[in-house]
């Protein structure tokens, strides 16, 4: 039978009440699963009670914290739709998500207040804005706190629980509803892929306003009953002491935090036998980045792949001993993935299609639009993800790029990650991304961004050359373009279509 989130905290409450879940690392605080099912139990009372109709978006904007996390399960409990807001994304993007959500409330950070108010500047409604203390949780107006109503309807596991828009690199961002059912499907295709049960620790150090943060590690960890620590942001200084003074077993991360990690001359001191595994999901991991971490630290990098329109993960590698194919996100674990062609039909195996996804974790809808919702997911359930790939033998995927993203140079598409791979290679490259620039010969050509790494550095005709031994000429990009960073989105993806643009401008 399928449950709501706040049945499966009742759940863990009752199976082991005083066993922590969230950790502050900067405060040492922990919240158990008694505590958990308490507060989240408590902010829902109050929000029952505040006259706002069920099912309305009550908006959060927060960095991670304890009181981050149990909001957003209180907002979900009562029958509301909790809508984490991007916090790197801007005033004007976020102006237009509390709009196009009609959210009244948000539940706010100090630092993120005054970036709240600018977004909803031009409102001609009123926005109710509650302080969010990190650890103490919501600083409740008296008329609400005095209106907390000790019995409210309860979601259900179809009930809307969280409304999270996606990163927008082209456009206006879609609003994706995923239900209680489909969260918590999505974190247990976690918890399966990477067996993790209640004596496993994990450490969140991305963001839970993104899917990967909320369903990965905080969903993954509900469905486990293990604990979570919950960062307020990712610290290269502490990660390592964090990991080891909490007993992490597992951690996730995104593919610049593990080039971050191993740029860092620091020698780490690891509790091998406690911390078993690594994860990385968001963007496509570099076979170089992956063999040279592996190497140097000696935990195992579980490449993963997910949507935010899935929940997170839809493709997962085995853990060891079984077989990890570097390169590859995976295979199906807890739904079905099917590569389709051009005529929606599955490809044989190593033909490039389509990825597209089934499962209990696909999303309900994109909230407004029934059409954009159609043109996803097929009468059959099937959503499809935008992504190119294809599937081995064995059943792994291997992604070649986004759809919107091929360049296609004189006709033949070229996947701009085989570009990235091989610039990776280069012992100076920390982070490069190819993209199309229109062409009046070929209609378009191959360029790329890339920064160095620390202290390090090559010429741009070294790079070239680099690129033609292993690509060719015809891929190699015809200009590198040298940046201090590359544009990222929330998660660390690096938004390949904003490039040109940064590059050449808007003209």
């Amino acid at each position: 039978m399928k449950q709501a989130i706040w049945q499966k905290i009742a759940e863990n409450k009752a199976a082991q009440p005083d066993q922590s879940w969230l950790i502050s690392p900067e405060t040492g605080r922990e919240i158990s699963w008694s505590e958990a099912a308490d507060i989240t139990q408590n902010i829902a009372s109050i929000i029952a009670g505040s006259g706002i109709p069920k099912g309305a978006s009550i908006a959060i904007a927060s960095p991670n914290s304890l009181a981050a996390a149990c909001v957003m399960i209180g907002v979900t409990t009562a029958g509301y739709l909790a809508t984490p807001l991007n916090l790197v994304a801007g005033a004007k993007v976020m102006g237009y998500v509390l709009n196009h959500c009609e959210a009244e409330l948000v539940f706010c950070a100090p630092e993120s207040i005054a970036l709240v108010e600018e977004a909803a500047a031009g409102f001609d409604r009123s926005l109710r804005i509650i302080e969010l203390h990190p650890e103490n949780g919501p600083i409740w107006p008296e008329d609400m706190h005095a209106a907390a109503k000790i019995d409210f309807q309860y979601a259900d596991a179809s009930t809307p629980g969280i409304l999270m828009y996606t990163s927008g690199t082209t456009g206006n961002p879609k609003g994706v509803v995923l239900s209680h059912a489909n969260l918590l499907s999505a974190g247990q295709n976690v918890a399966k892929a990477h067996h993790l049960d209640a004596r496993d620790i994990g450490c969140c150090v991305l963001p839970i306003y993104h899917i990967n943060g909320l369903c990965v590690t905080v969903m993954g960890t509900i469905m486990s009953g293990g604990g979570l620590i919950l960062p307020y942001r990712f610290s290269l200084s502490r990660f390592w002491q964090d990991i080891k003074t909490h007993k992490a077993s597992w951690f996730s991360a995104v593919p610049t935090l593990f080039a971050y990690l191993l740029n860092d001359e620091k020698i780490p001191d690891i509790d091998k036998d406690r911390l078993r595994f690594s994860r990385s999901a968001s963007a496509p991991l570099a076979p170089e980045i992956h063999r040279q971490f592996e190497a140097r630290f000696g935990i195992p990098i579980i490449e993963t792949m997910g949507l935010t329109e899935t929940g997170a993960q839809i493709l997962s590698n085995p853990l060891p001993p079984q077989t990890r194919k570097i390169g590859s996100p995976g295979i199906a674990i807890g739904n079905e993935v099917m590569i389709a062609d051009e005529h929606h039909k599955p490809c044989e195996a190593n033909i490039t299609g389509e990825i597209w996804v089934r499962g209990d974790n696909v999303m309900q809808g994109y909230l407004h639009q029934p059409e954009e919702t159609a043109k996803t997911i097929t009468p059959e359930g099937w959503l499809r993800t935008g992504d190119l790939g294809h599937m081995d033998e064995d059943g792994y995927v291997f992604v070649t790029g986004r759809i919107k993203e091929l360049i296609i140079k004189g006709g033949e598409n070229i996947a701009p990650r085989e570009i990235d791979e091989v610039l990776l290679e280069h012992e100076t490259i920390l982070e490069a991304a190819a993209f199309a620039v229109p062409c009046r010969d070929y209609g378009q050509r191959v360029e790329a961004c890339i920064c160095f790494k620390p202290s390090r550095h090559a010429s741009p005709d070294e790079l070239s050359q680099h690129c033609k031994e292993r690509l060719g000429a015809y891929k190699t990009p015809d200009k590198i373009h040298i940046l201090d960073d590359l544009p990222k989105g929330p998660s660390g993806k690096i938004q390949r279509l904003k490039l040109h643009e940064l590059v050449y401008g808007t003209n």
